[in-house]
């Protein structure tokens, strides 16, 4: 006789009702959550039920009054920030794994793909033999990575940080365009923010190299410890690639851990028309990449690379624990037998990394990468790379679009300009909260050479030429309107 009152089946019938709903939702005709007809807050503000109503109630709510009034994120025309709505494969993926393994541990098949793809993305990718580990985004990704390279640093002077602690003072050394989470991430590792120096750009923004080598000249003056040098492969900016070659001989020269955060631009060098950008990749101590942002994955799912997990380990590994010791088998146990799946923990992905809790993710990667193949992953490379590129030749016919910063991936800064307008900042930016209230196509904005500038960043699989073309119409009506 059961008596849990939640339904833990029905899969097929209930997944089917959401789907249909889902299948609507990605039509993408519905008004924005916001519109001023929707009353959805008032129909889901209710106190908390002391009695519940029942699967068939609460998935027809979710359908009716949660999905459909979702995000924009996964609309075709949503260019702004570097995010997307998941591929029909991702989506499928996540629900089988969170169903059939609701944690990436034990010999199941969801812990061979976690390594297998893994394996495949560093191949994809020109990483040769790194190894990784996943965690839930870029954030935790360079966290990882520079856990790595703090515990680096400070073996190579006799201390191990992880055990005892940070002994002296050290500098991180990013551009200003680096991403704040490194800052934050020095901070979480007890190193502080103010240790991130930041590193001036050129006009394209990219990492100064000069600059850098001035920086560790300074800081070895004043026994500042160089712990690690931050290089871009694609910046959230405006998707300038560093010079990783400069950088990485200058990290060798000083004996620095060179780290390259590839989150959202390493894809890229999918694209063999600018691959030769990514010269100097194979330098690299540390790389991250985000599969949920140009691959599609649902969100959740980033990776963090580097020469020899057993440093993440010795960085992140955890005290032992009554309640795992012993219910498993032990590495270098004799006689060892694997006769069930939980007979070992398989991979010791909890060892590499912040997490001990964690979904299947590899399976959502080996998943997208089986289904289109590198080829289709390249295919859509050069599409939105196209796409971006599109941008500066179009506006080559129309003097009231100006370039701010010509892209290198599938990011491109530019504004509306008018010889009547003194105020060209504001112009934009109202020309930007229109263009979002219209609900169809919304890149975002941002700083360029102190100017604002409209950023759309092409990194959607529902991303298609006739997205660009007529964002652009739009400019240029709203534009017109406006002035």
């Amino acid at each position: 006789m059961h008596t849990e009152l939640a339904e833990t089946g029905k899969l097929q019938e209930l997944l089917g009702r959401l789907g249909a709903g889902l299948d609507t939702f990605q039509e993408f005709t519905h008004l924005d959550a916001q519109h001023p007809s929707k009353d959805w807050q008032s129909q889901l503000t209710t106190a908390l039920p002391q009695q519940g109503e029942g699967i068939d109630s609460v998935l027809d709510t979710l359908i009716q009054q949660v999905v459909a009034n979702g995000s924009p994120v996964p609309k075709p025309g949503f260019t702004s920030y570097i995010t997307t709505g998941a591929t029909t494969i991702a989506t499928l993926a996540t629900t089988a794994a969170s169903v059939a393994s609701p944690q990436r541990y034990m010999l199941t098949a969801f812990n061979l793909l976690e390594e297998l793809s893994l394996q495949w993305m560093a191949e994809m990718f020109s990483l040769g033999a790194m190894q990784g580990v996943y965690s839930s985004g870029g954030s935790v990704a360079n966290l990882v990575a520079m856990g790595a390279a703090r515990q680096s640093a400070f073996e190579r002077i006799g201390i191990d940080p992880a055990a005892n602690g940070v002994t002296r003072p050290v500098s991180i050394y990013a551009s200003t365009e680096c991403h704040h989470t490194i800052q934050r991430a020095a901070g979480v590792l007890g190193l502080g923010r103010r240790a991130v120096k930041a590193i001036a750009c050129d006009d394209q923004g990219r990492m100064r190299a000069s600059e850098l080598v001035r920086a560790i000249e300074a800081d070895l003056a004043n026994d500042i410890l160089p712990m690690a040098i931050v290089a871009n492969a694609g910046t959230t900016n405006t998707g300038a690639i560093d010079p990783l070659a400069k950088i990485g001989a200058i990290a060798k020269q000083y004996g620095i851990w060179f780290h390259v955060d590839g989150a959202y631009g390493l894809p890229g060098i999918l694209d063999e028309r600018i691959s030769h950008l990514f010269a100097g990749l194979e330098l690299a101590d540390s790389v991250i990449v985000d599969p949920h942002k140009w691959l599609g994955a649902s969100v959740g799912v980033a990776a963090t690379y580097v020469h020899d997990r057993e440093l993440l380990r010795r960085a992140f590994t955890q005290e032992p624990a009554d309640y795992l010791e012993g219910t498993a088998l032990q590495e270098g146990e004799p006689s060892a037998r694997v006769e069930h799946s939980l007979d070992h923990f398989g991979i010791p992905y909890f060892d590499y990394g912040v997490e001990l809790s964690a979904p299947c993710r590899g399976v959502v990667v080996w998943a997208m990468i089986r289904e289109i193949g590198v080829t289709g992953l390249r295919q859509r490379m050069r599409r939105h790379n196209d796409m971006a590129a599109f941008i500066v030749t179009f506006a080559e016919d129309y003097p009231q679009l100006e370039i701010l910063l010509a892209p290198t991936l599938s990011i491109c800064c530019f504004r509306y300009v008018s010889e009547g307008v003194e105020d060209l900042d504001r112009l934009n930016q109202r020309l930007h909260r229109q263009l979002v209230r219209e609900n169809q196509y919304m890149p975002s904005t941002t700083r360029v050479k102190g100017q604002l500038a409209l950023r759309p960043c092409f990194v959607g699989a529902r991303h298609e030429q006739d997205q660009v073309e007529g964002l652009m119409a739009a400019v240029l009506r709203i534009g017109a309107t406006l002035v």
